[in-house]
């Protein structure tokens, strides 16, 4: 079995999974259904064609590694009549993270499918976003194709915080929230359920289902602990 690993970062992600309207939300990580997208992107699959479907039995997860903070904006929309002119002007509201760092594993028992798909990835048919058409992925987003499970593949790759944000921790190791399908973590805490089961990208059928998502924690080694550095601070007490 291979894994790929993604690092999603950047100045802003977003990841709406119940947006409606004039106010489009993120979640607080990657959804299943976006990373979907992108490997369709990649392989260049349109948004009509069915074998989208093929991508539903990959396996799943996302590590946190830097929690990013949440940003409201808005945009000036206009609608028009027939034949041109103003209807109204309006607002709408849009959400994103800020200077969030996620770790994608995606994995499959196919070997020739992840390599597809990797490849499809580094060279990709059409443009990646993180969620939005404004934000294209980051040159170093693939972090690469490793042999084994995605617990192995995450337990192995290393904290991709920043700097100042891995400081902040006077510890040797940190633990990780990770979110994931269900049963790739035999050490889940919580079960819930998530809207991010793709149906249909199409634009004018655009259709997700529920799936089951397990919660588990993940450890990493503290790249910018040094000896001596206390043992507890604050950020321990809130953070951990």
């Amino acid at each position: 079995m291979k894994t790929i690993l993604l690092k999603f970062a950047g100045p802003m992600q977003s990841w709406g999974t119940d947006s409606h309207f004039e106010t489009r939300h993120t979640d607080l990580y990657p959804s299943k259904s976006a990373v979907i997208g992108m490997i369709g992107a990649a392989l260049g699959i349109r948004r009509d064609d069915n074998s989208i479907d093929d991508f539903d039995s990959l396996k799943f997860a996302v590590r946190v590694d830097q929690e990013g903070s949440l940003l409201k904006d808005y945009h000036i929309a206009r609608k028009y009549k027939t034949g041109g002119d103003f209807d109204r002007t309006y607002v709408t509201e849009r959400y994103y993270l800020e200077d969030a760092v996620f770790v994608v594993a995606i994995s499959h028992e196919d070997d020739n499918l992840i390599e597809k798909i990797y490849e499809a990835l580094k060279r990709p048919y059409f443009q990646m976003f993180l969620g939005r058409r404004s934000i294209p992925v980051l040159a170093d987003f693939i972090l690469g194709n490793f042999d084994g499970d995605i617990r192995t593949a995450l337990e192995k790759c290393e904290w991709q915080a920043k700097d100042y944000y891995k400081k902040r921790y006077k510890k040797s190791q940190k633990s990780l929230d990770v979110y994931c399908d269900k049963g790739v973590f035999d050490n889940a805490d919580r079960e819930m359920l998530r809207q991010d089961k793709v149906i249909s990208f199409s634009n004018k059928h655009r259709q997700f289902s529920f799936r089951y998502e397990d919660h588990a924690k993940t450890y990493v080694k503290n790249s910018m602990f040094e000896a001596g550095d206390t043992d507890h601070n604050i950020f321990d007490l809130v953070g951990e």
